[in-house]
């Protein structure tokens, strides 16, 4: 099984930046969707960004198109979350999470899809 460690988090000023990274190891890494969500106090944990592996094909949740990136180095196995013009609003634990194409089917970038999570990461962001 695929395991993930997740990294990047900080404290950042609105409308600042931030790289969070999810390297991977024990699984081939094409075989897989990697996906970013996160959660914050009080609230469900939700889909930021999923990349699945093979094609390239990415999701956003509409509150990050265009302010956040998806991408891949497939030499080092690992995905980044490129977070620009960060808000308040996106304070959160991230997490990272690997759903296997080999036996899941790829539904949507939910939660409940990916078995496989990171420690997360703490995103805060001050106004």
């Amino acid at each position: 099984d695929v395991q993930l460690v997740d990294s990047g988090g900080g404290l950042v000023q609105a409308g600042g930046s931030l790289r969070l990274s999810c390297a991977a190891s024990g699984g081939t890494f094409d075989d897989y969707v990697i996906g970013w969500f996160r959660q914050a106090p009080g609230k469900e944990r939700e889909g930021v960004s999923c990349l699945q592996i093979p094609d390239g094909s990415a999701d956003y949740a509409d509150s990050v198109k265009g302010r956040f990136t998806i991408s891949t180095d497939k030499s080092k196995n690992t995905v980044y979350l490129q977070m620009n013009s960060l808000k308040p609003e996106d304070t959160a634990v991230y997490y990272c999470a690997a759903l296997y194409l080999g036996t899941y089917y790829y539904s949507g970038c939910v939660a409940w899809n990916f078995l496989r999570w990171g420690q997360g990461t703490q995103v805060t962001v001050s106004s």
